[in-house]
């Protein structure tokens, strides 16, 4: 097997979960798709993934296999693996395994060493029941690919030679700014209910005079109710779908982009892995919004403070008060940090720079 032009390369992307029609698109599966569909433009990219049906098909020029009917390894959907998985990898030159702590990564790895191929692992957070909870499958891998430099330090490569920040990508061309839209003066939130999203923390700092719409499905029950709960009586709209187009209209529209993620959820339940990169506020950025952040994770590498929005602590309502009222006060100063936000997207968040990025891994 042999690897290193561009002409020479054949990549495998593998997405070990369920995905598209009887399945779930979520964050870490559409990553994987939007680089999977911006490398094809460049190399053979084949994405290999999991599904109730055997699936082929094309994405323009990216090759779409579905391996129907896995084994869900101790019942978890999130750990689908097949004997058939190996076919579906003979012919790349490169297998690019997005997430490492599942079986059938750590099974790519071992065909990818046997045979001969270069095999690399990108984190999304997720993971399962794997031999890497008995030993570690490092090694396996020729390279570790995170999307945040808080990612490679949460992950224990902080120190390794073979890992790389690749970071994430926006389809600036979808998610751009349009002058001709008039603002709503909301201020705005995409993501899932989720408990460390700390999405009550902005409901409780909102002032009376401003609007909150929350955009994104419930994906907590008990969160979600308790939020409502905490949204009664105020000016906040939940609006659990939205498609691309109403999605962009919503950044474009809005006073601010907002993830007020934290490490200590309102149950007292800690996580040190809430955001591994931030997509939500790149999209905004990359639609001209003004972006608050806490700094948390990830996070600060995305938002500069100051310059294309703020940063604040987490779990700190008045400091996310005293930002929204900022933003509300100063519309020329935040119509300059969104210009300043947009710029930073297109200078180190495209997907073409991901790419590139990943390429040039490969080929070390």
């Amino acid at each position: 097997m042999t690897w290193g032009s561009e002409g020479s390369l054949r990549v495998a992307h593998l997405v070990p979960a369920p995905f598209g029609t009887g399945g779930v698109v979520g964050g870490a599966e559409r990553y994987a798709l939007e680089l999977a569909r911006a490398m094809a433009t460049r190399v053979p990219v084949t994405l290999v993934t999991f599904g109730d049906q055997d699936r082929h098909e094309r994405d323009g020029a990216l090759d779409v296999r579905v391996i129907g009917r896995p084994w869900y390894v101790r019942g978890q959907r999130t750990n689908p693996v097949s004997v058939r998985l190996f076919a579906a990898l003979r012919d790349a030159s490169v297998v690019h395994c997005h997430q490492q702590h599942v079986l059938a990564s750590s099974l790519a790895a071992v065909f990818s060493r046997m045979t001969g191929r270069r095999v690399f692992a990108t984190d999304l957070g997720g993971g399962g029941w794997d031999v890497s909870g008995y030993l570690s499958t490092d090694r396996w891998f020729h390279g570790h690919l995170h999307i945040s430099e808080y990612s490679r330090r949460v992950f224990g490569h902080a120190t390794n030679p073979r890992a790389r920040v690749i970071l994430g990508g926006v389809d600036t061309a979808k998610f751009a700014p349009d002058p001709s839209v008039p603002g709503s003066g909301e201020v705005l939130f995409v993501g899932r209910l989720l408990p460390h999203k700390g999405i009550n923390d902005l409901i409780e700092a909102l002032p009376p005079d401003l609007r909150l719409r929350i955009i994104g499905p419930p994906g907590d029950s008990r969160y979600a109710a308790d939020l409502h709960r905490l949204a009664a009586g105020k000016p906040v709209a939940f609006q659990p779908d939205r498609d691309d187009d109403a999605l962009v209209r919503a950044y474009r529209r809005a006073l601010c982009i907002v993830l007020p993620s934290v490490y200590r959820t309102m149950y007292g339940e800690e996580t040190r892995v809430p955001e591994l990169l931030g997509q939500t506020l790149l999209e905004g950025m990359s639609c001209g919004t003004p972006a608050l952040a806490t700094s948390v994770a990830s996070l600060p590498e995305v938002v500069q403070d100051s310059v294309t929005g703020f940063v604040v602590p987490p779990n700190h309502p008045a400091a996310l008060r005293e930002k929204l009222e900022w933003f509300r006060g100063h519309p020329a100063e935040a119509a300059t940090m969104g210009a300043a936000g947009r710029a930073r997207v297109l200078e180190q968040f495209t997907w073409e720079a991901v790419v590139n990025r990943c390429l040039a891994a490969y080929a070390s």
